[in-house]
């Protein structure tokens, strides 16, 4: 490549948890550059966590970091043009994408649910993906399913 690659630009940590993902969550969530309205949405959304899940005795902040972990995908297919043809292929994502590719299934999915609040809305997706339900994780196990179905054309990788 002619250009060099961009850096990475360093993330400050967030103000209640002293925690970088959670900043980079809120960057994703935040809609028009408010983000104090980010923040104040996610951190509503960990008190109503907290509310809904009294059972364990993982904090509200653990049980989202475990529902992120839940919905994040190990494959994704990519197309590939080989001859005239189009070859979906099973390739592992990069770390740094995983991470990014379950944040923004988490926020589609939360959108897309029925609720008064954005923060009603997204508590539940986080409950939902801790228990290994909810939309964000039925995309993950379709992009899984669509890879084990594509895995003969694995040697196609680039």
């Amino acid at each position: 490549m002619r250009k060099t690659k961009p850096k990475k630009r360093l993330l400050l940590p967030d103000p209640k948890f002293n925690d970088t993902s959670v900043t980079r969550f809120v960057n994703d969530l935040m809609v028009g550059g408010k983000k104090s309205v980010a923040y104040t949405i996610f951190y509503d959304t960990l008190d109503l966590v907290e509310k809904r899940v009294k059972e364990t005795e993982l904090t509200p902040l653990e049980i989202w970091k475990k529902a992120l972990e839940n919905i994040s995908p190990m494959v994704e297919v990519k197309s590939r043009r080989v001859g005239g043809a189009t070859f979906q292929v099973p390739m592992e994502i990069r770390p740094e994408r995983k991470v990014s590719v379950s944040i923004k299934n988490l926020i589609l999915f939360a959108r897309k649910r029925s609720g008064k609040s954005m923060a009603d809305k997204l508590s539940a997706e986080i409950i939902a993906a801790f228990n290994e339900e909810g939309g964000a994780f039925k995309k993950k196990e379709d992009t899984h399913r669509m890879a084990e179905a594509n895995r003969a054309f694995a040697h196609f990788r680039f």
